[in-house]
């Protein structure tokens, strides 16, 4: 059975909705990925220090879960395309405001209104694929869909880098701006309406609604997972240009190529570890890929100046693992909730997961700190914390899968 969903071939229409949500979910990313790169350059030029520069890191994720959150009891009652261009056309805004930012406390607002918008958005993709795409086949679209996180390295981050170099740092969310603006007018004119949901939608309003979602057994084990998911990367993610430059010693220069070629190898993880997880089993990939994952942060976070190969290769394998996680534990997280409550769902898990992960920003921002000589301190710590919950979410995974091991057999 595994064998014959793995080889089902997909519709031409379910190919584009592919195609536009991992296009949706490469302008999302980079709109996030692209401040780690630029760290250095903005911590300079607006004079900023660790922890305010992890706060900028954080509104965002803070602003999107409090949105994720409002937006749940709702999420089940619009026709899923308008609801995605509506949060759409905000996020377009939001990016907009951090194009014309000049100071420290602007790009802060920015942000945060980014964050509003934006961080909606990856739920009603998540609940578009659980409508359209049968569970045997979400391991393979989210591999294709989780392709925008290495496609961001790739293409995004480079050029982005790139434009910061020559035109200032302003100038790559320009880029993602106008980027955006085409990607949302594909939407608007050749995705159809989703509303096979609404067909089997109760009568309880929205806050009801949120509640029952909320506290419901079978989900919260869910969100507990989500928690702990969204730690490690959150963590590392803020501070990797200022560790590479000030304590790797890798030239500004060369960032660029150590995106552009760590992304070369990584993107063609993503389809790889949706199609395992389809024909060995989500949580198999999802184990495997965690203990590559947390050795390989024990090696990054204890590396002083490294040879930019040697860096390349850590990073190609650290995001093998990252993937591999990613990939696995968002197919699992489709099939815990019911159809009727599938956008509350996505809406709420990915309010915890970015709230979880400002957090974790945040604390990353206190235990980081930076020396006279421009270095960042603790890293090694930040490393440990980041396995340990790592390695506490594989138990909460095994849990989780178990409990949709036994809604299938029912």
């Amino acid at each position: 059975m595994k064998s014959n969903s793995t080889n089902e071939k997909f519709s031409p229409y379910q190919i584009f909705i592919i195609a536009i949500l991992t296009i949706l979910q490469f302008t999302l990313i980079l709109d996030f990925m692209v401040l780690s790169p630029l760290g250095a350059i903005l911590m300079k030029e607006l004079s900023l220090q660790p922890k305010q520069f992890g706060l900028v890191v954080s509104a965002y994720a803070f602003s999107a879960g409090a949105s994720g959150l409002l937006a749940a009891g709702f999420a089940d009652r619009f026709d899923r395309k308008k609801l995605l261009l509506f949060f759409y056309v905000g996020f377009i805004f939001g990016t907009t405001l951090c194009a014309i930012a000049d100071s420290y406390e602007f790009l802060l607002i920015a942000r945060i209104v980014t964050g509003i918008f934006g961080g909606v958005i990856g739920s009603i993709s998540f609940a578009i694929i659980s409508d359209l795409f049968k569970l045997e086949l979400r391991g393979r679209v989210m591999g294709f869909v989780q392709m925008a996180f290495s496609a961001s390295q790739i293409l995004g981050l480079p050029i982005g880098l790139y434009l910061a170099n020559a035109f200032g740092w302003h100038s790559p969310f320009w880029m993602i701006v106008g980027f955006s603006i085409i990607v949302g007018i594909a939407i608007v004119v050749y995705m159809q309406p989703i509303t096979e949901h609404l067909k089997v939608q109760n009568d309880r309003n929205p806050f009801e609604h949120l509640w029952k979602t909320l506290s419901k057994s079978d989900y919260l084990r869910a969100f507990l997972a989500t928690i702990l998911l969204a730690t490690g990367g959150f963590m590392l993610m803020p501070f990797g240009s200022a560790f590479s430059i000030n304590n790797l010693k890798i030239d500004i220069k060369d960032l660029p190529m150590l995106y552009l070629v760590t992304g070369i190898f990584t993107i063609t993880f993503g389809p790889l570890s949706g199609k395992l997880s389809d024909k060995l089993g989500k949580y198999k990939v999802f184990f495997v890929g965690s203990i590559i994952t947390v050795i390989m942060v024990l090696i990054y976070t204890n590396l002083g100046p490294t040879p930019l190969w040697l860096v390349v290769i850590v990073n190609v394998l650290m995001f093998a693992g990252i993937t591999a996680r990613m990939i696995s534990a968002s197919s699992l997280m489709t099939a815990v909730p019911q159809m009727q409550d599938r956008g509350a769902f996505m809406s709420i898990n990915s309010s915890i997961q970015q709230i979880s992960g400002g957090a974790a920003a945040a604390l990353a921002g206190v235990i980081v700190s930076e020396g006279s000589d421009g270095t960042m301190q603790n890293y090694p710590l930040l490393g440990m914390v980041v396995v340990a919950s790592m390695l506490i979410t594989i138990g909460m995974m095994y849990i989780l899968n178990r409990q949709i091991q036994k809604k299938t057999i029912k």
